[in-house]
């Protein structure tokens, strides 16, 4: 008789679920109940998707950055994105082929490796970054630099699979040379780096010094793809340059452990002190995650589990997350915004999937009734915001739709699946690919397909109905979609047994079994107040700073 195998506590298991989410692929088609021919059907509804804003971007828009489906025509928008005033614009910058380094990824997910080398080439031939054009460095970091070092690991893995040899590094030679162009805007007083840089010519005079937490910190989209980078090129520049960027964040938190969205790198002083969840600061939570899952640093995690924490305690009400001030917790805010839509994924991989399905139906519920979810809806008042009204095709929703999909194998996700497709073919796909949505309120369309809609929205979708690119490995995804492996050889060391005090165990069999608060219609905060030894399993144990907030009020 074999010996029982020891059995990981509960903390450590979750943080085991949490490296091997994206690997767990179900098996059988359809033993979720669903169907295989409504899944195949559904799958091929997404490819023929990808495929019409792909050969259209290839045909009307490359090598130029982003496809304008409505005129067939393109736009070289590497050096307009984040620059809602579209100034200092390039006179000579012809683009960067942005969506295909967008796309490759894609590729691979998709099965097309034919097409992938076809990119490579081009690339590898093509491409060059000494143009004098003004970027967002958050931008291009989570596009260029991030498509480019994920389709150099998958390259690798092809081509060591193929053992033909054809492919020798040409695309981590772009990355590098773009992550060395990056280096000087980290060139301040506090580390923190600015947030537009020339990359031919550098920081360039009178440079703005204020920035977005994500964009400045590093620690919010800079600091997983500059890592990685420094693994494989062995320049620990990258990541030294991004930890210390990080570093100083963290330490100009407030002493609730929250963080503001505006600040200047010169002086390391606050601008704006409202933050929340959303546009401006929500990679900063994601990329603390995921970069200690990368790399096993329990600096990461600490700074993360402290962050995490904060938002549940202070921008929490209910199922949504309003912004407050980051020195009070004074709600500030009550809006929704379609960049919180990524929340319930990021509580999925840590495995607080209750919270996560939670809020996820509510960002449902206002997907039904405009359609789509527009860019931020005010929720004091239930209507949309004045001007931002308008849906760009962000990802967001289909991405936390997968990862609660992959958590529960409940076929009622795929369901949601089908509505967001349908959505997208009915309002948005044109004859010249797929356009973005101006005003959700009458579904006028905008002359813009965002590379980030091959990246991201196309491959969540596809992943939600086949998972097959994870069967053999470990990945973590970007902000921006681009699949990275897990390996130990990354990892400083094992991830450390953490005692997750504050969100929804995995159950082992040393723990009572619970039933779901969601599933008992309960609201597990008052049950919680009520009986601490209460059988409902709480997603939510950190009160809220508000006595009159509860979960389901």
């Amino acid at each position: 008789m074999r010996s029982p195998e020891p059995s990981l506590p509960a903390p450590a298991r979750l943080v085991v679920v949490a490296l091997l989410l994206a690997a767990l692929t179900g098996g059988a088609v359809g033993v979720d109940g669903y169907g295989r021919a409504r899944r195949l059907h559904m799958k091929n509804k997404v490819l023929e998707m990808f495929y019409h804003a792909y050969d259209n971007y290839m045909t009307y828009a490359f090598p130029h950055d982003e496809l304008k489906p409505l005129t067939k025509s393109f736009t070289d928008s590497l050096s307009e994105l984040g620059n809602l005033n579209l100034e200092h614009l390039p006179q000579d910058y012809n683009g960067s082929a942005l969506t295909l380094v967008e796309s490759l990824s894609s590729l691979v997910v998709l099965g097309n490796f034919t097409e992938f080398e076809r990119g490579i080439l081009w690339l590898s031939e093509n491409l060059t970054f000494d143009v004098d054009a003004r970027i967002n460095l958050f931008e291009c970091n989570i596009r260029l630099l991030g498509g480019l070092i994920s389709a150099h690991l998958l390259a690798k893995d092809y081509s060591s699979q193929r053992k033909d040899g054809l492919y020798h590094d040409q695309l981590l030679h772009l990355a590098d040379s773009l992550g060395n162009r990056f280096l000087p805007a980290f060139e301040t007083p506090t580390g923190l780096p600015y947030a537009w840089i020339n990359l031919k010519y550098g920081v360039m005079e009178n440079e703005t010094t204020e920035t977005s937490t994500h964009q400045g910190v590093v620690g919010g989209s800079l600091i997983l793809e500059m890592g990685v980078l420094s693994r494989l090129t062995g320049d620990s520049r990258y990541e030294a340059a991004a930890l210390r960027a990080l570093r100083k964040l963290w330490s100009m938190r407030s002493s609730l452990n929250l963080v503001g969205t505006t600040l200047d790198v010169f002086t390391g002083k606050w601008i704006e002190y409202s933050s929340g969840i959303g546009a401006g600061v929500y990679s900063f939570y994601e990329y603390l995650i995921k970069t200690y899952i990368l790399f096993g640093s329990d600096e990461y995690w600490d700074m993360f589990h402290s962050a995490y924490l904060a938002v549940q305690k202070y921008f929490r009400h209910g199922p949504w997350y309003h912004d407050a001030d980051m020195r009070t917790g004074e709600a500030t805010h009550w809006q929704l915004t379609s960049h919180q839509a990524f929340w319930p994924g990021l509580q999925t991989l840590l495995g607080d999937v209750a919270a996560a399905n939670l809020s996820h139906r509510e960002f449902y519920n206002v997907w039904q009734r405009f359609g789509v979810l527009p860019e931020r809806y005010l929720l004091d008042y239930g209507i949309l915001h004045p001007t931002e009204k308008y849906y760009p095709l962000r990802p967001e929703f289909a991405e936390s739709t997968y990862y609660l999909y992959q958590a529960t194998k409940d076929p009622w996700y795929l369901e949601v699946g089908e509505t967001i497709i349908g959505s997208l073919n009915y309002y948005s796909k044109v004859d010249g690919g797929f356009a973005s949505i101006r005003y959700v309120s009458t579904m006028k369309l905008e002359d813009h397909q965002h590379s980030f809609f091959l990246s991201e929205t196309c491959k969540y979708l596809f992943l939600l109905y086949d998972d097959s690119f994870l069967r053999n490995q470990n990945y973590i995804f970007t902000t921006e979609g681009h699949p990275l492996p897990i390996r130990s050889t990354w990892h400083e060391k094992f991830p450390a047994t953490h005692v997750l005090s504050n969100w929804t165990f995995v159950q082992d069999e040393r723990q009572p079994i619970r039933v779901s608060a969601l599933s008992s219609q309960v609201c597990p905060e008052t049950v919680f107040r009520q009986s601490v030894g209460s059988p409902w399993e709480s997603a939510c144990h950190v009160p809220d700073a508000h006595a009159s907030r509860t979960c389901m009020g």
